[in-house]
């Protein structure tokens, strides 16, 4: 999935390449803007947002969650 920080809300929303885009406000520093994708990801999919953990991409605005 995309990130996208600073954005001017919080969407999830489908990419055109078929993958999740995930709009954020908040800025990409000490890793704020991941935390609130995984949140607002956790939201859209109806789960606790301790079950989903990050694989790949924690200083990348591609990233890969894994849903425990």
């Amino acid at each position: 999935m995309r990130v996208t920080p600073r954005a001017s809300r919080n969407e999830v929303r489908a990419g055109e390449d078929g993958n999740l885009r995930i709009l954020v406000t908040a800025v990409p520093e000490d890793g704020k803007a991941t935390d609130a994708a995984r949140k607002l990801l956790a939201r859209h999919l109806d789960v606790a947002p301790t079950r989903l953990v990050l694989v790949q991409g924690a200083q990348s605005r591609t990233k890969t969650f894994r849903l425990d």
